[in-house]
C-alpha cells in the first residue's frame, strides 16, 4: 500500500500524510496498550489528523504527477490504510512484549525484528516469483541510470537502513511504548518534504505548508506532555527519596 501510494502522491503530499499514523497508533495504544490520554496527546493526535485530511482535500494537487484525480484520491487512500495498519503492528508488538514474551533482554528485540523480517522476505520472494518479475531483474539492474554496481549498492544499503532504523522503533516499542515509537519516527516526516522540494523538484503549495506546520505542531504538543510526565516524575522521585 505505500508503495502504490507513492506511486500516485507527490512525495511531499505522500510524507505528510504519512503523519496520520500517529493519529491511529494513539487509538489502537488507547485500546490495546491501556495509553493515558491527556489534552496535550489529543491535541497532537487532532492536529496531526487535520494535517493529513487537509492534503487529501485540497483540489489544487490533483495532477501534480501527471494523473488523474482518481488515482490521487487512491493513492490517499492506500497511503493512510498503510498508515493505519502499521500503526495496528506497532500496538501489537508491545502487546507481544507486555503479555507474551515477557522478558527484558536485548535479544528479544532483535528476535522480534529477525523474525518478522523473515516473514515479510519469504512474503516478498513469493509474490516475486509467482508475478513472474524476477525475470525482469537482469534487465533493471542493466537499465539502471549509474550501472549495475550502484543498483546493487543502493538495495544492499537501503536494506541495511532499513533494518537499523526497524531495530531502534522495536526498541524503542520495548523500551517505552508504541506511541512513543510513533512519535520519533514522525518526527522526520514534516523535513521531508523540504528535501522533496530541494531534491526532486516537487512542488510545495501553501496548503502543504499548513499541513507540515500542524504536523510540527503536533508533534511539538505531543513531546511537550513528554516534558511534563518526566518533570513529574523525578518530583515523585525526590519526594519519595526525602521521606525514606
Amino acid at each position: 500500500m505505500y508503495s502504490y501510494g507513492l506511486l500516485y502522491l507527490p512525495v511531499s503530499t505522500y510524507s505528510l500524510v504519512c503523519a496520520s499514523q500517529l493519529a491511529f497508533n494513539a487509538i489502537f495504544s488507547y485500546f490495546l496498550n491501556a495509553q493515558k490520554f491527556t489534552p496535550l496527546i489529543f491535541n497532537s493526535v487532532l492536529l496531526l489528523t487535520f494535517s493529513a485530511a487537509l492534503l487529501g482535500v485540497d483540489e489544487d494537487t490533483q495532477g501534480t504527477n501527471g494523473l488523474s484525480h482518481g488515482k490521487y484520491i487512491l493513492g490517499f487512500v492506500l497511503t493512510l490504510g498503510a498508515s493505519a495498519t502499521y500503526s495496528l503492528i506497532l500496538s501489537l508488538m508491545q502487546v507481544t512484549f507486555e503479555k507474551v514474551i515477557k522478558r527484558e533482554t536485548f535479544s528479544v528485540v532483535l528476535n522480534m525484528q529477525i523474525y518478522t523480517a523473515l516473514v515479510a522476505t519469504l512474503a516478498s520472494l513469493i509474490g516475486l516469483f509467482a508475478s513472474g518479475e524476477w525475470k525482469t531483474l537482469q534487465g533493471e539492474m542493466h537499465s539502471f541510470g549509474t550501472g549495475r554496481l550502484s543498483y546493487v549498492m543502493t538495495l544492499l544499503w537501503t536494506a541495511i537502513a532499513w533494518q537499523i532504523a526497524s531495530v531502534g522503533v522495536v526498541g524503542l516499542i520495548f523500551v517505552v511504548s508504541s506511541l512513543f515509537s510513533n512519535v520519533i519516527s514522525t518526527f522526520a516526516l514534516p523535513i521531508i518534504p523540504v528535501f522533496a522540494v530541494i531534491f526532486f523538484h516537487d512542488k510545495m503549495d501553501g496548503v502543504k505548508i499548513i499541513a507540515m506546520l500542524m504536523a510540527i505542531w503536533g508533534f511539538i504538543s505531543y513531546g511537550y506532555q513528554l516534558y511534563v510526565d518526566d518533570k513529574k516524575s523525578r518530583k515523585t522521585s525526590t519526594v519519595v527519596e526525602e521521606n525514606s
